[in-house]
């Protein structure tokens, strides 16, 4: 019962969910921090926020671990499909928020993720977790940009003098 309940919750969220969740205005302020982020490292930052998985992802969710399991192959098929393995630097970051689920995962490309331990990532994950739990979805992802931010500021600093390469685009995807 549970995993149709599971199947109807996916099938009946839509692109609809995700842009009240992240209306426009606040879509709209997230890019800009995320632009403001760019200008101060190499790295790139995608936030992806899904309403639901696609019926061939639902059907191979049996138990918590398995979820898990398909929530992360979904960020990383993202993460592909986005090309943030395809940056200069190799240093591209995705925060992918999954409504149906109220899941969260941070994919790092390998120019940064071999410097942040996944604590560091699940850390992040939690704070932010607990703040869209509050209802403050803005004030958790300004947090966690700000977090990621100091993270590429950190491990992959723009160097000086460098213009300002923006090899993605900024907006927040809502699907």
């Amino acid at each position: 019962m549970k995993r149709w309940w599971r199947l109807f919750r996916h099938r009946w969220m839509d692109p609809g969910d995700s842009r009240r969740a992240v209306p426009d205005d606040m879509a709209e302020r997230l890019a800009a921090r995320v632009r403001a982020s760019e200008a101060r490292h190499t790295g790139e930052v995608r936030l992806l926020v899904e309403a639901g998985l696609p019926t061939s992802y639902v059907l191979r969710v049996h138990n918590d671990a398995a979820l898990a399991a398909v929530v992360r192959e979904r960020a990383l098929a993202w993460f592909g499909r986005l090309r943030l393995w395809d940056t200069e630097h190799n240093n591209g970051v995705l925060i992918y928020l999954l409504l149906a689920e109220n899941a969260i995962e941070f994919v790092a490309d390998r120019g940064l993720a071999r410097h942040v331990p996944p604590s560091a990532w699940q850390a992040i994950v939690d704070r932010l977790g607990t703040r869209l739990r509050a209802g403050e979805v803005e004030d958790g992802l300004t947090q966690a940009l700000e977090e990621v931010s100091a993270l590429l500021v950190m491990h992959c600093p723009a160097g000086p003098g460098a213009p300002a390469h923006n090899e993605l685009p900024d907006e927040v995807l809502r699907v």
